[in-house]
Parts: structure tokens; C-alpha cells; sequence
């Protein structure tokens, strides 16, 4: 049976062009020329997915995701925002209603099926509850530099897992400079540098077990500290991967904070990544960095599809890049954006407890859950790659 997409745009031009072309690929069209009337259909004969316009006459596509959202009926069905707006605070908005994802006009054909086909794919899997993460899966989590919320980011992507069913293992790989334990309220843990220190054949699950920080909310965590002195520790490269190597036997996923930029250990350290995240703000400077990094990563890695842009917004600039500029600059789509407020991270952080737990249905929280759903989607297609490596 045909998936069925109902397509809300006050714009008749393209409300044809766009029902056209989907119906090309096999699905079932519904329509609305309003808000109220996409409002009436997608709750008498909920589709499968919903592309919105946001500027429209009656009730802006924004309003009508919101509602959409608070509708028992309606709640689940992953929505499309389409617009001509491309600023990054534009679409923070879009995904503060509620959007699964957003794309701006005018948009290739190619680039909306495809959008549509992974949309229903994702929502697809979030509906069997019994498919998780193979176990040896690994995620890096990397940013273009100190102070965009690398660690928060590595932190929720754990915990959302961990809501998820999951077992998942956090590791900060920041030597002398690990701020997790802190946020976690687990001290001043060193057993990642405990760990380093033994030679590469007592690297075993024993050893690492015995190191592992056992956090309230069931994460496992192996931990760095801030001490000065332990950024001085040196170790073989090969023992830090042959951690990594041991973790894979151990949890899924393993969760790596690789800290910001790319130090010749981190770069060896992230090829034992399956899919690497790096985070950026929506700064000219950060941007920069972050187009160098990329060069670098996708010269060294074999699959430059595994690696995901996130955005972190803290706070609204007032001339911000729009995100056609951001994903023109670096040469890549922005995998998700996180609209991070201070207030909440203060919050959390004295709760000693991640963002996603602390208040789960918050926008950042939402947005970082939905950011650890799609890369375990795409985890899931590295499972005997990962066996085979363990």
C-alpha cells in the first residue's frame, strides 16, 4: 500500500509541482491550500507524513505544526517544513514547533525524494521498538573548537540512547581537561588515564570495567579529569584504540568525546569512529575551523557520508549566516540543529544530571533526542563491520 503524504502550501503552483512529483515515486497525495484545512485532513485521515509551508494566509505553517504536535492523533506524523526563509534562526524555529526537518525553496526534486524517502524510513524504525544499536557500534563526537557544546552534545547523544533502551558507554578522551565527571558529579574520575597507562596486552574488559563510573541514570562512563597534570600523561596511540577496540565488545554504542580540533592522537582515534559528529556554532570563525577539519576528515576517512555536521544555538545573533551559506561553506548538510538555552544546561548541570533526563520534552531535549535516533538509524547499517572489527 502506497505511503500517503499530505501537502499543505497556499502556493497552487507548487502544491501541484510538488504532488506531481511524489506522486512520481509511488505515493499517495493528499492536499491542503490552508492551515485549518490541513489541520481537518490530517486529523480525519492521518498520513503518513505532512510537507508544510510556513508562510501561509490563514495560520502559519509554524501554528499548524504546533497544533499538529499537541494533537494525540497527530503528534507522531514526522513533518517537512518548506519555506523560502534559508537564516539558521528560521529553521531553529521550525524545529522549535516541532518539524522533523526543513528545506527551502526552491528545492531539487531529487533533494525532497530523497528527504521524504529517509523521513519515512526513520519514523519507520522508531516504530519497532525491538531494533536498537548493534552491539560494537561507535560514535565521536568532535568539535571545530573549545566552547560549542562538544561535550553536551557527546553527553545527550548517551543518555537518549540509554532512554532508548540501549547500554550505552561514554568515554572522554580529554586528558587534563574532562569536564563530564564534574557535570555528572562523579568527581575527579582518571581511569581513561588509568586505563592508557597498562600496557596494550592488559587492555582487557576487566581492566576497563573496574574503571567504569557507574552514573545514576544507568550510563557507564569512563572518565578524564581536569587535573593539568594528567594532560602531560603519554600514551601509545595503539592503546588508546585498543580501548576503543575492547569498549566495542562491551556496549552499544560507545559514545567518544574527542574534545575540539585535531591533534595527531585524536586523528587516529576517530578513524575507530563508524560515524563521527562535529559540532559547530553559527559563527563565521567557528565555520572556518570547522571547513579545515572537514577537509582533513574527509582525506583521512573512507565514507565522508559518516560524518554529521550539528549545529549548537545558544543564543540569536542579529546577522546570522543563513543555512544554505552554513551548508554551502562547508560543503555538507547540516545534520540537525540543538537550540541550547543556558538556563537549561545551568539547570541540568546542577541536577548533575543530562539535559534529555533532566527535562526530556524541552526543545533541546527533543532535538537531541531526535539527533541520537537518526544516527543509531544509521548505525544500524554497520553491524558487520563493527562484528567483524571486534
Amino acid at each position: 500500500m502506497a505511503e500517503k503524504i499530505l501537502v499543505v502550501d497556499d502556493d497552487l503552483d507548487s502544491l501541484k509541482l510538488i504532488g506531481l512529483m511524489l506522486q512520481r515515486n509511488g505515493y499517495e497525495v493528499l492536499a491542503a491550500s490552508a492551515g485549518s484545512q490541513a489541520l481537518a485532513k490530517a486529523t480525519a485521515d492521518p498520513p503518513d507524513l505532512i510537507i508544510l509551508d510556513v508562510m501561509m494566509p490563514d495560520m502559519s505553517g509554524l501554528e499548524v505544526c504546533r497544533r499538529l504536535r499537541k494533537n494525540p492523533d497527530t503528534k507522531g506524523i514526522p513533518i517537512i517544513m518548506f519555506t523560502a526563509k534559508t537564516l539558521i534562526d528560521d529553521k531553529v524555529a521550525g524545529y522549535e514547533a516541532g518539524a522533523d526537518d526543513y528545506l527551502t525553496k526552491p528545492t531539487h526534486p531529487a533533494e525532497l525524494a530523497s528527504r521524504v524517502k529517509e523521513i519515512l524510513a526513520r519514523n519507520t524504525t522508531k516504530q519497532q521498538p525491538t531494533m536498537v544499536v548493534a552491539r560494537g557500534a561507535t560514535v565521536g563526537v568532535l568539535g571545530a573548537k573549545g566552547g560549542v557544546g562538544t561535550t553536551t552534545i557527546a553527553l545527550n547523544i548517551a543518555a537518549a540512547r540509554q532512554l532508548a533502551g540501549e547500554s550505552p558507554v561514554l568515554v572522554d578522551f580529554r586528558l587534563g581537561q574532562g569536564s563530564l565527571s564534574l557535570m555528572l558529579g562523579a568527581g575527579r574520575s582518571q581511569g581513561l588515564a588509568s586505563v592508557l597507562s597498562k600496557p596494550l596486552d592488559e587492555i582487557r574488559p576487566k581492566l576497563i570495567e573496574s574503571e567504569l563510573v557507574a552514573h545514576s541514570s544507568g550510563l557507564r562512563l569512563l572518565l578524564s579529569s581536569s587535573r593539568p597534570k594528567e594532560a602531560l600523561v603519554s600514551f601509545n596511540p595503539e592503546s588508546a584504540i585498543g580501548v576503543v577496540r575492547t569498549l566495542r565488545s562491551m556496549s552499544k554504542p560507545v559514545v567518544v568525546d574527542l574534545g575540539s580540533g585535531l591533534s595527531p592522537n585524536i586523528l587516529k582515534i576517530q578513524r575507530e569512529m563508524d560515524h563521527l559528529v562535529v559540532v559547530v556554532d553559527p559563527l563565521m570563525v567557528t565555520l572556518t575551523m570547522a571547513k579545515d577539519i572537514l577537509l582533513e576528515l574527509d582525506a583521512d576517512r573512507k565514507d565522508s557520508s559518516k560524518i554529521h555536521v550539528v549545529v549548537v544555538n545558544r543564543a540569536a545573533s542579529s546577522n546570522p549566516p543563513s543555512w544554505n551559506e552554513v551548508e554551502q561553506m562547508l560543503g555538507r548538510e547540516i545534520r540537525a540543529i540543538v537550540s541550547l538555552a543556558s538556563e537549561l544546561a545551568f539547570q541540568a548541570q546542577q541536577a548533575n544530571t543530562p539535559i534529555v533526563m533532566h527535562q526530556p520534552t524541552a526543545i533541546a531535549s527533543s532535538q537531541m533526542i531526535k539527533l541520537a535516533e537518526d544516527i543509531a538509524t544509521r548505525l544500524r547499517t554497520t553491524t558487520s563491520i563493527v562484528e567483524s572489527a571486534g
